[in-house]
């Protein structure tokens, strides 16, 4: 290991988070800490790529500082720079810079930036700490500290009572998901001795060469601990069923949903299944729990997102989709690293084309004042550069060659064609059959959104009262804060820095595919599957543009009902509302059980010598009778008349 590399990857992780320090000693200096925080994202790409040309067929192990003495259990603390590692890195570090330059205009007015943007570089940090983690507890470091940064974000109009409850629904869901994950981890790192990932997937897989190493097929203990990191991962990932926070985290600052949704904490489950795969490839049972997670919640979302009312919203519900797409590529076992690297693929190329949806909708809504479908009807028309940007992004995210979105959809519909011969069938062809519904329900959506977004409002009065009501829909469903930061829309011009930022994204999502191949899974691009899905795309494009005829919203035939119901996510906030009233119910019960039952013999027991104690004190206080006087003096005269004879 050369010390470069080792050097890089350690400024790589540290300098973001010195940055979240300095920007908030700083926060009364906007422009300054501002400052601070774009130049540190600016110098983090720099490591990440200088990290992707240090690592070129090589795996290197960086030291921090130090192994942790913790009795038997070695906590190294170590952090790994590949190839792998490195072209993920630069994926964050390309959507950090993007957000933290965007957000120096979309929040200009804002007197919370420097607090906003030194959050976002701590969020940066804990995600590059992931990202190069090498053991099990910095993972667990960096993750956690995403969770606390993601409830800092969604919350940061904190004036706003519906943003403060976006982020305690964010923060509860995730907490109670990341008990799984961390009992996962206990059990991992307890078993191998080790909390060092190479260790551990070697004691795990009988790759370590001891006796000491588990059986490979069918531990029981391995697939709980695999289980439980599942459900931690479905937690953050938002799949079924944690998947309605995400939704409702849209209360948050445009750059921030870019930035959580992107590449950072939604995404980081993937990478970590991803790193600890060699596990999931010899554990059946983990892998199907993963398969149908996946396959349910990228149908589902996807169905969600056709007639959301909100552009942000349906952004928002895509990325469940398109999560649940890049984890059904690590449900399979292909070659050594094929699989990982077809799901950071898919991770790689969201990471472009969301960010540039997600900021291209930001500026979009600065103009129009809202993120309400009905607010932005026709008004990506005549944009220029915004206008280009909305039809990249959008036609990346359907899949559409030669975009990004393309390839890396392409290539986790291989790893499935190529499991139907395996093992593995059954849930092959399951996922199979979900992806196909899934590439065609995303097009839809996209091209709804498209749509919507270059027609201009026609249609007769039935059509403008059903777009009225889904306006009203809107306005208690969708994020308050995406609307225009200052409310001056048209009068508030993008400065260059941030339309370069948005175009620029818009490039690397055209020619992101060629960094797909250093993942080590390369491009797989299966002829039959690759022709199946065009049509499924085509088919769906032209059934919405046929639905959208004259200008109307294709969601408005399926009835005002079916559209309140997607924009609530068909009431299932109200099954996080009664899990949450039953457990209180149930803590209230627990609390009067132990009042009223446990601790009423302790109590009863106290209160019995206290009657006892003050009946005796009222007796020693009272005037002694002259028959009672005769009988103690009595009892002492027998008694020293019975020690005299003794002796």
């Amino acid at each position: 290991m050369s010390v470069l590399t080792a050097v890089t990857v350690q400024l790589l992780v540290v300098l973001p988070a010195v940055a979240a320090l300095a920007g908030l000693l700083l926060r009364r200096m906007r422009a300054v800490s501002g400052l601070v925080a774009v130049v540190a994202a600016a110098v983090a790409l720099v490591l990440a790529v200088l990290e992707f040309a240090e690592t070129a067929g090589r795996s290197d192990v960086v030291d921090t500082f130090g192994p942790l003495p913790v009795g038997e259990l070695q906590i190294p603390l170590t952090m790994l720079a590949d190839r792998t590692s490195a072209v993920i890195a630069v994926a964050v570090a390309i959507v950090g810079l993007a957000v933290q330059v965007f957000s120096v205009w979309y929040l200009r007015d804002d007197l919370r930036y420097p607090v906003f943007a030194a959050t976002v570089s701590l969020f940066l940090a804990a995600m590059l700490l992931v990202v190069q983690s090498g053991d099990l507890v910095l993972t667990l470091v960096g993750w956690e500290v995403m969770g606390w940064c993601s409830f800092l974000l969604i919350g940061h109009v904190s004036a706003r009572e519906s943003a403060r409850r976006a982020a305690y629904k964010a923060f509860l869901v995730t907490r109670v998901a990341d008990i799984g994950f961390v009992l996962g981890i206990v059990i991992l790192a307890g078993g191998a001795g080790s909390t060092e990932i190479g260790t551990v997937v070697a004691h795990w897989t009988g790759g370590s060469g001891t006796s000491t190493a588990a059986l490979v097929t069918g531990n029981p203990t391995l697939t709980a601990a695999l289980v439980l990191l599942l459900s931690g991962i479905a937690g953050k990932s938002g799949l079924v069923p944690f998947h309605d926070w995400l939704p409702d985290a849209m209360e948050g600052p445009t750059p921030a949903s870019a930035l959580i949704h992107a590449a950072t904490m939604v995404a980081a489950g993937t990478y970590v299944v991803a790193r600890l795969h060699p596990l999931f490839a010899v554990d059946e049972t983990s892998r199907v729990v993963l398969g149908v997670l996946a396959g349910l919640t990228m149908v589902w979302a996807a169905l969600l997102a056709f007639a959301q009312s909100d552009v942000k919203r349906m952004l928002a519900y895509s990325t469940l989709s398109q999560i649940a797409v890049m984890a059904s590529a690590l449900a399979f076992v292909l070659a050594p690293g094929e699989a990982p690297g077809l799901a950071l693929g898919h991770l790689f190329s969201h990471a472009m084309f969301k960010s540039l949806l997600f900021l291209a909708v930001g500026w979009l809504s600065v103009l129009a004042g809202g993120t309400a479908f009905v607010a932005l009807r026709g008004r990506a028309l005549g944009r220029g550069a915004l206008y280009w940007s909305l039809a990249i992004g959008l036609a990346s995210l359907a899949g559409l060659p030669p975009l990004v979105g393309f390839f890396s959809k392409e290539g986790v519909l291989f790893a499935a064609e190529e499991s139907l011969d395996g093992p593995d069938a059954a849930l092959a062809w399951f996922l199979l059959i979900a992806l196909v519904v899934t590439v065609g329900l995303t097009a839809a959506y996209c091209t709804r959104a498209w749509l919507l977004l270059t027609t201009e409002r026609e249609g007769g009065l039935a059509e403008l009262e059903a777009e009225e009501g889904q306006a009203e829909s809107a306005e208690e469903a969708a994020p308050a804060g995406d609307e225009s930061p200052t409310g001056a829309h048209e009068l508030r011009p993008v400065t260059m820095a941030a339309a370069l930022t948005v175009s620029v994204l818009a490039v690397l999502t055209v020619v992101g595919g060629l960094l797909l191949i250093p993942l080590g899974s390369g491009i797989h691009v299966g002829l039959v599957m690759a022709v199946v899905s065009l049509v499924v795309v085509g088919l769906a494009f032209v059934g919405v543009r046929a639905m959208g005829a004259a200008g109307h919203d294709p969601a408005a035939l399926l009835g005002p009902a079916a559209a309140d119901l997607s924009d609530r996510g068909f009431g299932f906030d109200a099954v996080y509302v009664a899990v949450g009233r039953a457990v209180t119910a149930l803590a209230r019960l627990v609390v009067r059980l132990d009042r009223d039952v446990v601790d009423a013999y302790p109590r009863g027991t106290a209160s019995l010598t206290g009657i006892a104690g003050r009946a005796g004190e009222k007796a020693h206080r009272a005037a002694p009778s002259t028959g009672l006087l005769a009988v103690v003096l009595g009892v002492v005269l027998v008694a020293v008349a019975g020690v005299t004879v003794w002796h």
